[in-house]
């Protein structure tokens, strides 16, 4: 994110909080359209980051809904019910009710077992409507069904009048590095597709597809060349037998580099001789996906505040450039940032550097689009819920959720 912008909203909001840069997320949806070259339509799953479905409503095919709440957010942001996929492992009947008497036979379902289709047949049987259906393939866990199961469905979907079951859907897992992974993936649902057909003369009108690209969220990860990965990955889609529509489920590479999280250091003590700078924020609030330990370093920046205006300063080694042998003419020193809960537990990074600093500097960790704004354990010591901001060149810093409190959800109700 521009250094300009992150310092308006260190000199202006309360920390801590989120930032999502709008016009960043949309650029580069636009680059993964322009290199697959219309393969495929994008299906945002949107428990990535609940927040982006309105701003993302002219810009993705669909959306994968995964829970009530979920809908419910679609809901209230009006996106048509023909561009959600309701997914999920367990849809209960009340919720399924609700969505077929309201909208029909509008959007699309998945199917995760043999009782979940039974569940899809008798709601549409009850609104007299046909709905369209893809059978999740499961990749040896909890999720969809195995192959056997799959194959007496489609040998039996005759006798599901109210459930039409348009293709598969597959997602096997995310941050995969290797595409001889997904390729091999690919190539099996082709060939599955095409048993389907020549064993029982089923024709799939659609594959949905869950890649699970890689997202390098540590400074020692190898960056990813998204340009040629998806060049060759459009490559594999055209080597397909399948020539129905593919959509691709993606979240967070979609929206991880679009993400800042900022937190302020409101404490500095040494124990034992060890930094520590503590900050109004955590764990609760900033996830990394293979986070360990706080051992990994995040890619960040520091802000220093001098006469009221917030400065970017060049932190780290890695990073930055600077030379092992130049950290003490920088003024460089390493510090355990922890956050404000009381657990020992609650460590952001070890030995981080930080240059010259003081209790008021900011911290920016970055690449937290994905999973950070919902995925910590907020409810933890019914702390605050952080601000979430929004930033487009169009309209600005926006406040797209103010500061809220927690401790009326952690509270027993008020006699009546």
């Amino acid at each position: 994110m521009d250094r300009d912008i992150l310092r308006q909203i260190a000199g202006k909001y309360e920390t801590p909080s989120y930032v999502f840069h709008i016009d960043e997320l949309k650029k580069r949806i636009a680059m993964i359209r322009e290199i697959l070259g219309g393969k495929a339509s994008l299906c945002y799953a949107m428990k990535a980051n609940p927040f982006l479905v309105k701003p993302l409503k002219d810009v993705v095919d669909k959306y994968e809904v995964c829970s009530p709440g979920e809908f419910g957010i679609c809901e209230t942001c009006q996106i048509p019910m023909e561009r959600i996929v309701l997914s999920g492992v367990y849809k209960e009947e009340k919720d399924i009710a609700h969505v077929m008497c309201n909208y029909r036979d509008k959007g699309t379902y998945t199917i995760e077992s043999a009782s979940h289709l039974e569940l899809l047949e008798q709601c549409a049987c009850k609104e007299g409507i046909r709905i369209r259906a893809l059978i999740r393939v499961t990749s040896g866990n909890q999720f969809g069904m195995d192959e056997a199961e799959i194959c007496r469905i489609i040998e039996r979907r005759n006798e599901y009048s109210h459930v039409n079951i348009i293709g598969l859907q597959h997602y096997s897992g995310t941050q995969k590095k290797k595409l001889a992974k997904i390729k091999k993936e690919l190539e099996h649902l082709d060939e599955l597709i095409t048993m389907l057909k020549e064993s029982y003369g089923y024709e799939a009108e659609e594959l949905e597809y869950g890649p699970g690209f890689y997202v390098p969220y540590f400074s020692t990860d190898e960056e990813a060349d998204d340009e040629a990965m998806l060049k060759e990955f459009a490559g594999f889609l055209s080597e397909l037998r399948f020539q129905g529509k593919i959509t691709l489920e993606m979240g967070r590479y979609l929206a991880a580099y679009c993400g800042c999280y900022l937190t302020a250091i409101v404490d500095q003590k040494e124990n034992m001789g060890q930094k520590y700078c503590i900050v109004d924020g955590g764990i609760h609030h900033l996830t990394y996906f293979g986070q360990a330990m706080a051992m990994k370093r995040p890619h960040y920046r520091q802000y220093h505040e001098e006469e009221g205006r917030y400065e970017e300063v060049s932190v780290d080694k890695e990073q930055k450039g600077i030379k092992q042998e130049d950290f003490s003419q920088k003024d460089v020193t390493e510090w355990n940032v922890c956050g404000s809960l009381c657990t020992v537990n609650d460590v952001i990074v070890k030995n981080l550097p930080l240059q010259q600093a003081k209790i008021g500097d900011i911290l920016v960790f970055e690449r937290t689009g994905a999973y950070s704004v919902t995925e910590g354990m907020y409810l933890f010591l019914s702390r605050d819920l952080p601000q979430v901001l929004f930033y487009s060149k169009s309209e600005g810093i926006k406040v797209a959720r103010r500061r809220r409190s927690t401790d009326e959800i952690n509270c027993i109700e008020a006699e009546q």
